[in-house]
């Protein structure tokens, strides 16, 4: 994968656009009318109220041009398929040492997110994942020690 591209699924896509759209029109709206207000105020050297919405305005731009930056270098991705498992696939996984089920999507890494179970193919567990079929077994170093699952399924 090119390191250049932004990989993403259908649904990371779908979420960057929606995101920009909203930081875009209603944010933008929002922001300039606390602009508008903290500068109502007077004085700028010690409105506390204008800083912060500067800066809140400078982290908002900032965000607006990586997400079109992720846009344009977008490539997106559909799920390989039940067979093998690659960007975009849901896997389910046993891990041998605690006896439990998990299930994860693998993705690019602008949408990897643990807390959702969204794994980058870029990292040790997703390299390992890459091209296994039901049945394989992973190990992956940690820094706990060598930890193994088991491919139980493969969503698609």
């Amino acid at each position: 994968m090119e390191g250049n591209e932004t990989i993403l699924t259908p649904e990371g896509l779908a979420k960057i656009e929606e995101e920009l759209e909203e930081l875009k029109g209603p944010r933008r709206k929002e922001l300039a009318e606390r602009l508008k207000t903290a500068i109502s105020y007077g004085d700028l050297k010690e409105n506390s109220e204008y800083h912060s919405a500067k800066d809140d305005q400078a982290f908002m731009e900032t965000r607006i041009l990586t997400l079109e930056r992720m846009l344009r270098t977008a490539k997106v991705v559909e799920s390989t398929g039940k067979e093998i498992v690659g960007v975009g696939s849901i896997v389910v996984l046993h891990d041998i040492e605690f006896d439990e089920k998990i299930e994860y999507t693998l993705v690019g890494p602008a949408e990897a997110n643990v807390a959702d179970n969204r794994i980058s193919y870029e990292s040790p567990l997703g390299k390992e994942l890459l091209g296994k079929k039901v049945g394989d077994k992973v190990s992956v170093n940690a820094p706990v020690g060598v930890i193994e699952y088991k491919l139980l399924e493969i969503k698609g």
